[in-house]
């Protein structure tokens, strides 16, 4: 397969999952979020969207620089199994706090997510470098979503 094809391909798993979740819980964004309980440093909900387009481009990027790579094939299947997994974590965190209410499982989700985005890291850095270094704005926003949820488990 050709490169410009697995870059296609790779920027548009993490867009794709994030429009799928987005598309349906956005409805939830606008009735049920705006009436609980949050902090008063809680972003404006216009921050949202071109944060995670901008970090789920870095991680499709991320994502092609492994699959693109010379690394040997075992190595590279666990990058992409443990970014498949986060990925999969991500999705998940959209539906259970915003579609299923359920902010202390969704906060429980987004510490499992937080870990496997840290292996992926991990697990990128030994293929790519800059793989690697592209999923830590990623992690430092999960990071802060992970402060947030709590702080919105407790308040509500």
């Amino acid at each position: 397969m050709k490169n410009w094809i697995k870059a296609v391909i790779a920027v548009l798993i993490p867009l794709l999952t994030g429009g799928i979740s987005g598309y349906f819980t956005a409805t939830s964004v606008g009735t049920w979020y705006t009436q609980i309980n949050k902090p008063i440093w809680n972003p404006p909900n216009q921050i949202f969207a071109p944060v995670w387009t901008t970090l789920y481009i870095m991680m499709g990027v991320a994502l092609f620089l492994i699959w693109k790579s010379n690394a040997d094939a075992a190595d590279k299947k666990k990058a992409i199994t443990w970014w498949g997994m986060q990925m999969l974590l991500n999705f998940l965190w959209s539906f259970i706090f915003f579609n299923q209410h359920l902010i202390g499982l969704a906060l429980a989700d987004i510490i499992a997510m937080w870990l496997f985005i840290l292996f992926t890291i991990f697990t990128f850095a030994k293929i790519n470098k800059t793989a690697a270094w592209l999923l830590v704005p990623y992690i430092a926003w999960v990071s802060f979503a992970g402060v947030l949820n709590y702080a919105i488990w407790r308040l509500n």
